[in-house]
């Protein structure tokens, strides 16, 4: 799902459908809703929200009543900004332990025209192959054909050929915890059409051509997890979730100092830093205590041993990452890019570090400027939203829902898979 047979040219607009889109990226610290409007030419957002997200960890649901609160507020607020209402919704997914899975099926046709009929049987019989025990696929899409001989065939149709294989990836999830969500959403009396894994939206809105072209790692760095997404030849090969985020690094802080959790995140935020080399002040913080009150009785530490903290569990996480790559086989695949996207990939020296660490050249990500995008919501803490909102506005339903193709519609106007190919990487 989300992927199509042909990548966009350089410079060539992107086709969208017409009308109102609705992104909600639904994090463990934060909630972000995007609503905008779709014409021929161009997207355009027209309400922007984000609300502190609550009840969840690691991006599953710990409390239904919390999580619709927080969501409930943040669209509202979106709905209020754009002065319009959202019914439809496309949302982000990291909880579920997230798995890649990968599947070939083939056909044979003896000599027949490949048609969208053909394609639509192929791609069915390799979805159903994707399939893993225990677990719910949330997206899907074929990766590379083959045609006879001819291998990395991107659009088979109207080709004559004797036998037609597809190469298939797909992103599966635990359904108790995918479903908890999206109740969670449907009990603020919205309807998810689709689901997209987090970082593979953050990609969307934050990878340029060349990247997704010839290959790169994007590190979605949330608060309760640390997300990887692999990108080759224009598609999404391998998926991974590693269970640390921001969130144990403010942890860490509140343990080490005895000091309350928004103590802590401010104190990270404000004077944290991911490598030491770069705090060579000699700057005491005072940092408030637990059950503590006033000024008197804040401990006061150099801003060196925040840092020292920071770095630890960052080292870990981003090692923890590397390995992951090195157990696919992707890491040195698709090259030495990588990108960084969300919260907590802001913090001062992370970019150095992940380089050090991962040996890559990497670059913070930050999502394409879409008209009406308020300069606060231009960070990569949004570069998922916006890729939502990309998604919704430029993928077919077909696509971002392949099991519930409308059959009606199919032979009206454009073919099943020319509507497939005027997607995203047109």
């Amino acid at each position: 799902m989300g992927e199509t047979v042909r990548l966009r040219a350089v410079g060539e607009v992107p086709a969208y459908r017409p009308g109102l889109v609705a992104a909600l990226d639904i994090g463990s610290s934060k909630i972000a809703c995007l609503i905008g409007r779709a014409e021929h030419g161009s997207l355009k957002v027209l309400g922007a929200a984000l609300r502190e997200s609550q009840g969840l960890r690691a991006g599953t649901v710990t409390s239904l009543d919390l999580v619709e609160e927080s969501i409930r507020d943040c669209v509202a607020a979106a709905e209020n900004h754009a002065d319009a209402r959202i019914q439809n919704v496309l949302i982000s997914i990291n909880c579920g332990q997230p798995v890649s899975v990968t599947a070939r099926t083939a056909m044979t046709l003896d000599g027949a025209l490949v048609t969208d009929a053909h394609l639509r049987a192929l791609l069915a019989d390799g979805r159903a192959k994707c399939l893993v025990e225990g677990h719910e696929i949330i997206q899907s899409a074929p990766t590379s054909y083959v045609v006879d001989e001819a291998r990395g065939v991107r659009d088979p149709s109207g080709m004559f050929c004797q036998r037609i294989g597809v190469a298939m990836h797909a992103v599966a999830v635990k359904p108790s915890p995918l479903q908890n969500l999206k109740l969670a959403v449907e009990r603020c009396h919205l309807n998810v059409v689709a689901s997209l894994f987090s970082p593979y939206a953050s990609g969307l809105a934050t990878l340029t051509e060349d990247e997704k072209q010839l290959g790169a790692i994007l590190i979605d760095m949330g608060a309760g997890t640390t997300s990887i997404a692999v990108f080759l030849e224009g598609h999404l090969v391998h998926a991974d979730v590693v269970p640390m985020g921001g969130l144990a690094v403010t942890t860490d802080l509140a343990r080490m100092l005895s000091a309350p959790l928004s103590a802590a995140e401010r104190s990270k935020t404000l004077f944290g830093a991911a490598l030491g080399d770069m705090e060579a002040s000699a700057d005491v913080i005072a940092i408030s205590q637990m059950g503590e009150d006033g000024e008197e009785t804040a401990m006061r530490v150099p801003r060196s041993m925040l840092t020292r903290i920071i770095q630890a569990r960052l080292e870990e996480t981003l090692g923890e990452v590397q390995q992951r790559l090195r157990s696919s086989g992707y890491d040195v695949a698709v090259g030495r890019r990588a990108v960084l996207t969300g919260g907590a990939c802001q913090l001062a020296g992370v970019r150095e570090l992940s380089a050090r660490i991962l040996n890559k050249q990497v670059r913070i990500g930050r999502p394409q400027n879409l008209a009406g995008l308020p300069a606060a919501s231009a960070g990569p803490d949004y570069a998922t939203a916006v890729g939502l909102l990309i998604a919704g506005a430029t993928m077919p339903p077909e696509v971002l829902n392949p099991v519930a193709v409308d059959e009606d519609e199919v032979g009206q106007g454009k073919g099943w898979l020319s509507r497939l190919t005027g997607g995203l990487f047109r």
